[in-house]
């Protein structure tokens, strides 16, 4: 190689490490702000409130919502959410076996990977996407500690019907603050989250209505073996 070449290839690696030492520390920022901030919107929220539907979202701390909900929640979406740092790696492994033995692609994401993915990225299932999305897990799971993840899960979240947070959520479907849910009403909110657009809560089809059955007694598994106390510890919850 010439000396020029490696003169342009050095130019070439140096101005990508400044790019990239730019990129680190803007997302350290930005992921540092909302750890003092609680998160309001999403980049689907912006999506959805272009395309003309009316969003409807409320900002509330995890001190006004109900440890029911955050039992379900937990019990749906992520039972070793106070336990990993990001990542399921169990979860991942079986989705990965499913996926070999023609079972098709199915949901691994923690708690964690989904705050990351409606905060901070755009929807989709492309590559990039992915990681970003794993690339942020890491950043809010090193800045943020567990309350403050779910706090920002819990009011971005999406319950269907331009629906938003778990306030909002709460006041439409039972019209009642997100901090008086009952067990009940708390499991079939959880009970939705993977499909909010096609499964309904009011009132619920049968198989909603026998989904919250089982996280009802799953939650009671949470609270029994303390897999929500990092959260719930808090502020002496």
């Amino acid at each position: 190689m010439a000396r020029r070449d490696r003169g342009k290839l050095g130019k070439l690696m140096i101005a990508v490490l400044r790019l990239g030492l730019v990129f680190v520390a803007v997302t350290v920022i930005w992921v540092g702000f909302f750890r003092v901030v609680i998160p309001s919107h999403s980049f689907l929220m912006s999506w959805r409130s272009l395309s003309g539907e009316e969003i409807r979202q409320a900002t509330v701390p995890l001190s006004a919502v109900s440890d029911q909900l955050v039992l379900a929640v937990i019990a749906a979406e992520d039972t070793k959410f106070c336990t990993h740092h990001g990542f399921d790696v169990e979860q991942l492994r079986q989705a990965l076996a499913d996926a070999r033995e023609g079972k098709g692609l199915r949901g691994a994401s923690t708690i964690s990977q989904q705050t990351a993915k409606n905060v901070f990225l755009w929807a989709g299932r492309d590559w990039v996407r992915k990681g970003a999305e794993a690339y942020f897990t890491v950043l809010i799971e090193f800045l943020w500690p567990k309350d403050r993840i779910l706090t920002a899960y819990l009011n971005v979240a999406e319950w269907g019907d331009g629906l938003f947070g778990a306030e909002a959520a709460a006041q439409a479907r039972f019209g009642k603050s997100a901090r008086d849910l009952t067990r009940r009403e708390a499991a079939l909110l959880a009970a939705v989250l993977p499909n909010p657009n096609a499964w309904r809560v009011d009132p619920p089809g049968p198989y909603v209505a026998r989904r919250a059955r089982t996280l009802e007694a799953r939650m009671r598994v949470v609270a029994r073996d303390g897999l929500a106390d990092c959260v719930l510890a808090k502020g002496g919850r």
